[in-house]
């Protein structure tokens, strides 16, 4: 019998991941919740997903404006077994009574507290520390994209240090209320909140992250200088090992991919939904190799990299799948990820 999943909050990622579940075959989306009409609330409508009314909103409102609602998410919750939220920053930590009241399980995202789950979590990294769990916290984009990386290079060769310097997006495509300016904005928090987020995955990974922000909505880049354990035999060995790891982009250098904006351009060509990349993207002459000392360039598209992430955590909650390999085969098969 397919879990029934619950999507509060139909934002940037919350619309991703309803999305995403609706393609599973493991898993039946019995609803989401928006706190007031919107274009969003107009498009779940349109897809056919049942919608419910969240927080301080009014099903009067969404009537009103000819959106359709079949209650709030107190009915909702009703339905679920497990609840995805993606509310706004904070939010979901308010939630966490009624969840618990409503007896169901959560899966938070990268803008709460570790301490809001049980675990936090990332597929490749640790899949199985997410099994039979009530709550889970997805950790946020750019983690997401370390945790991947990382998991491949200490699996391969260890990890010594690992120093990043993450260029970060100031808003979103969407976003009006924040955006570029024409400045670049250090963050002097040392290390970046990323370093210690990493670690709740690894404990033990020695890595300092600073982070700086740039006038772009697209994506992330990370530069990153590890220092391996174990020298790779080659440049082209780690190009293989990121290669054969799921959810790796690497663009050789005939593509004439110069940055973000083909990455984009290219998932658009591939008729990606929203043109996402959920994938850690590489560039084949970014990754540099002198003796144990590894240098690559990777970008985060950060409206989508966590979507998959949520959808393995569901299964490994649920056990539905017996390891993260078959799992992550399965999400990235309905997602249109791997060919």
């Amino acid at each position: 019998m397919p879990v029934r999943v619950a999507v509060n909050g139909f934002g940037t990622i919350g619309k991703r991941v309803a999305d995403a579940v609706s393609k599973q075959p493991d898993m039946v989306l019995v609803g989401v919740a928006k706190t007031r009409p919107s274009f969003e609330a107009r498009i779940a409508s349109e897809r056919e997903y049942p919608l419910f009314v969240g927080g301080e909103g009014r099903v009067e409102d969404f009537r009103a404006a000819g959106i359709a609602v079949e209650g709030t998410t107190d009915e909702l919750f009703r339905r679920a077994d497990v609840i995805v939220d993606a509310t706004p920053d904070t939010v979901g930590r308010e939630q966490v009574p009624k969840y618990d009241a409503a007896h169901l399980r959560a899966i938070f995202q990268g803008g709460e507290k570790p301490d809001v789950a049980e675990v936090s979590f990332s597929a490749l990294a640790n899949y199985e520390a997410a099994r039979g769990k009530n709550r889970v916290r997805v950790v946020s984009c750019n983690t997401t994209g370390i945790v991947r990386a990382a998991s491949v290079l200490r699996a391969r060769y260890g990890i010594e240090q690992w120093d990043a310097t993450l260029i970060r997006r100031a808003a979103d495509p969407a976003e009006t209320r924040k955006g570029p300016v024409n400045a670049i904005l250090p963050n002097f928090q040392f290390p970046s909140h990323h370093a210690p987020d990493a670690q709740t995955i690894f404990p033990d990974l020695a890595i300092t992250t600073t982070a700086v922000v740039v006038p772009t909505t697209l994506m992330h880049i990370h530069v990153n200088h590890v220092r391996l354990r174990k020298p790779p035999a080659s440049t082209a060995d780690v190009i293989a090992a990121f290669q054969e790891t799921p959810r790796f982009q690497i663009f050789r250098s005939w593509e004439r991919v110069e940055g973000t904006p083909q990455v984009i351009e290219y998932a658009r060509d591939h008729s990606s939904p929203r043109g996402d990349m959920m994938a850690n993207v590489l560039w084949e002459n970014g990754i540099h190799l002198d003796g144990a000392e590894l240098h690559f360039f990777q970008a985060i598209h950060q409206e989508s990299i966590v979507v998959p992430e949520n959808i393995d955590a569901i299964r490994a909650m649920f056990h539905l799948a017996p390891d993260a390999a078959s799992s992550v085969a399965v999400t990235d098969m309905a997602l249109g990820l791997r060919k």
